[in-house]
């Protein structure tokens, strides 16, 4: 690793670092004023607090709202009536019905009329949806207000205009009058006389809030307000907010309340994300030194936290809808279970900082968190995620209600409203594929879910390997067989190694008839050089990975078409080619494999199982002897070369799959007994 590469590393992490806890502390929900965290029918976590000076006590929310609608029923708003518009329309009026030509009505009858629209706009006229409302019975009464004197009156005689056009129509009896109301367009004339006075009536009714609203007692200063352990009733949660309000203005915005909560949240945040760092580095070096999955869990945790902010604010009750379980089943599902209990850890304890119940919060996720855990070990079906998704309910479920019946004794108290939020947040969960869909192509993960899915014989590549190469794809199957058992044998990724298998040879496809598998009798390499037969062989990697590019199989199958062979050479070839020319030095590139050698336990696993399973088929003696014999002779000639050299595989597990091939290979040429013929009598 050069110095450059580790500069960059540093540099990485570093960066990663200072910006997770920059955004954190950005984004972090914070009040500028003493700020105390509780919830209403839950007991004070605090010590006993007492009133640093005289706190007035206001009637709390539940009577307050009581009070308040009390005053919305029997309030009567205030009304104005508008004496210049009647006497304009009575008189547009008069004008119209004496300028009128063609009505057959005396002058005694016109008085009639106007005499009785005065006295309509005497009764009054109001706006339909007023007019409505009295109807109803929700308007028995109005109020006046002359000279700073409130008068109430009955709205029993208020009509609408268009009521007050039907009872002029059917006041008059006379048809020549009744024409003649039609024919002057009376209905366009009669207007609301009688409107809400909105300001008055807004200003009385604040004056009864305040009036109500008054307070009704007052804490002494060193009065007890609240003890440790004391259920927090809606009176003692009105008088802290009071308590909040007051301090705050004593306080004045002075620095300690502005600026030291951010820097004692900041150190905590630090601490949070500096233990990250640490497991990583001591317990997970080689996650910590893949620039990938460093910032893969770096960004994945600061992203939750920050949904989780997001939520809590927008939402009632977000916090119980945020599926915080992602964390560990994507983490697991990619990585490992210890460390996603670890990040869960840390993403909790983060968003601690924000919860309203911290004991709550904490037990709660790190239940669900664990049930997560355990739940989805092994994801290979989408199936799967739905039944996590059911545990981590349950889970979710049981913490609540035994954390409500330990702190209040009873479940009277518990929220339905939880229980709903919960479902959607299992609803979420169930969706997580989508999700890791995506963290595949962002990040370039292999999940086993997609491994289990590749594996499918039906896949393209694998159909046209078995249909162009059969062969090949004989000897795939076996060898992803092969290695599958030894792999279960060493703790490795079985998925992993079955699928690497059946694609690392999917290079042949191009040359079939090239691989000795895939003849019948002809061999085309009888009538080549060795070189030019070394250079077929030997590209079937290439070709392979350019397919793999191709049909964007993942990084870590065209790992394993890459490195099956590691920079070994073709040694048939290049043996024949050494015997054809005794004493003359050989360039060994031309009959090299590009390489590079086995970087990983899974792909040490492939080579060997491909070179054993190739040889088996050449053995004619398969007593166990000489089983053990090929597969020691095979193997140790492989490690005496270093092509594991760059592996992380151990003698233990070379031991073990030595011991499992040889188990493997016997089983599968163990001799048979011969059935006996039947004699004829």
């Amino acid at each position: 690793m050069t110095k450059t590469y580790l500069t960059r590393g540093i540099s990485l992490r570093v960066i990663l670092f200072i910006a997770a806890v920059a955004l954190l502390v950005y984004f972090l929900p914070r009040t500028d004023k003493n700020h105390f965290v509780y919830e209403v029918n839950r007991p004070w976590k605090y010590a006993l607090l007492t009133a640093p000076f005289d706190i007035p006590v206001h009637l709390d929310s539940v009577s307050a709202a009581r009070v308040k609608d009390s005053i919305d029923a029997s309030f009567e708003p205030v009304f104005k009536r508008d004496l210049a518009m009647e006497k304009t329309a009575i008189s547009d009026y008069t004008t119209r019905l004496n300028s009128a030509q063609g009505l057959n009505i005396t002058p005694s009858q016109k008085n009639q009329i106007i005499k009785a629209i005065r006295q309509i706009y005497e009764n009054g006229i109001v706006s339909p949806d007023i007019y409505a409302k009295i109807e109803s019975g929700e308007l028995p009464s109005v109020r006046f207000v002359h000279d700073n004197v409130a008068i109430s009156l009955p709205t029993a005689s208020y009509l609408s205009a268009f009521r007050a056009y039907e009872h002029l129509d059917s006041l008059f009896k006379d048809r020549e009058v009744r024409s003649a109301l039609s024919a002057t367009r009376l209905s366009d004339l009669l207007q609301p006389n009688i409107s809400l006075d909105t300001v008055t009536t807004r200003r009385l009714l604040d004056d009864s809030y305040m009036m109500a609203m008054a307070p009704i007692d007052v804490k002494q200063q060193g009065e007890r307000i609240v003890d440790e352990g004391e259920l927090v009733t809606p009176m003692i949660a009105t008088i802290l907010d009071t308590y909040e309000e007051m301090a705050e203005e004593r306080a004045g915005g002075q620095l300690s309340q502005h600026h030291y909560p951010a820097l004692g949240q900041t150190l905590y945040l630090i601490i949070l994300l500096a233990a990250l760092y640490g497991y990583l580095y001591f317990f997970r070096p080689k996650f910590f030194a893949d620039d990938r999955t460093t910032t893969f869990l770096m960004s994945f945790v600061v992203f939750f936290a920050l949904f989780a902010f997001a939520m809590d604010a927008g939402f009632h009750m977000g916090f119980y809808i945020v599926p915080f379980t992602m964390v560990p089943i994507m983490i697991v599902v990619f990585l490992d279970s210890r460390t996603a209990y670890f990040c869960h850890i840390i993403e909790v304890l983060i968003c601690a900082l924000i919860a309203t119940s911290p004991l709550e919060f904490v037990f709660m996720q790190l239940i669900a968190g664990i049930v997560a855990i355990d739940s989805l070990k092994d994801l290979s079906r989408r199936s799967q995620l739905l039944r996590t998704a059911g545990f981590i309910f349950l889970a979710y479920s049981l913490s609540y209600i035994s954390i409500e019946v330990m702190q209040t004794g009873t479940l009277a108290d518990a929220q339905p409203r939880v229980f709903g939020a919960l479902g959607v947040n299992a609803i979420l969960i169930s969706f997580s594929y989508v999700l890791m869909f995506l963290l595949e192509r962002i990040f370039g993960f292999t999940s086993r879910v997609t491994l289990v899915e590749l594996a499918d014989t039906n896949n393209p590549l694998l159909r046209e390997l078995s249909e162009k190469c059969p062969g090949t794809f004989n000897h795939s199957m076996a060898v992803s067989n092969l290695a599958s058992e030894a792999a279960v044998r060493i703790g490795a990724n079985v998925q992993l190694v079955r699928t690497g298998a059946l694609y690392h040879d999917i290079g042949k496809i191009k040359n079939p008839a090239f691989f000795t598998e895939n003849q019948h009798g002809v061999n085309p390499h009888d009538v080549l050089d060795p070189m030019q037969s070394a250079r077929i062989v030997t590209d079937h990697v290439r070709d392979g990975l350019t397919m793999a590019e191709k049909a964007k199989l993942p990084v870590a199958i065209r790992n394993f078409i890459a490195q099956h062979h590691g920079a070994g050479k073709a040694r048939y070839f290049y043996n024949t080619y050494a015997n054809a020319h005794p004493g003359e030095e050989i360039d060994e590139r031309p009959f090299s494999y590009p390489g590079p050698d086995p970087q990983s336990r899974e792909t040490s696993l492939l080579m060997m199982a491909d070179a054993i399973e190739a040889a088996s088929r050449s053995m004619t003696d398969h007593t166990p002897e000489a089983i053990t014999a090929l597969v020691n002779k095979i193997i140790d000639a492989q490690i005496a070369e270093g092509l594991h050299n760059q592996s992380p595989i151990s003698f233990r597990d070379v031991s073990l799959i030595k011991d499992s091939f040889i188990q493997r290979l016997r089983t599968m040429y163990h001799s048979r007994i011969s059935y006996p013929e039947l004699k004829k009598q």
